[in-house]
């Protein structure tokens, strides 16, 4: 019977500064943070400026993530969306062609 060890997988990865800019500029634009608090049901949003490329299931990546964002995925302040293709496509990335973004909640007052 084969041995089965785990991938190893490497989600790093470095994006030219025009195209980093482009993409944050979109991530911080008014229109998609409403829309994502809206989804997200809570006042309002902030985007952290954190990305990273989701990375395949293991025993040491349970939810697609590296180790050092999974406080952000556990934390009920946080929220971890997918960044739009199409966001991707006008900030002109095309490696990796998945990234997620960290966003802050602030929770809606009654």
């Amino acid at each position: 019977m084969p041995i089965i060890r785990p991938l190893s997988f490497d989600g790093s990865f470095e994006l030219e500064e025009s195209a980093k800019q482009s993409l944050f500029q979109l991530l911080h634009a008014e229109s998609f943070r409403q829309q994502v608090s809206q989804n997200l049901d809570c006042a309002e949003v902030v985007f952290l400026e954190l990305l990273f490329q989701p990375v395949p299931y293991s025993p040491t990546t349970p939810h697609g993530m590296a180790p050092e964002f999974e406080p952000y995925h556990r934390s009920s302040d946080h929220a971890i969306i997918n960044v739009p293709a199409n966001f991707l496509f006008k900030a002109k990335i095309s490696k990796p062609n998945r990234l997620c973004a960290i966003y802050r909640k602030r929770p809606a007052t009654d």
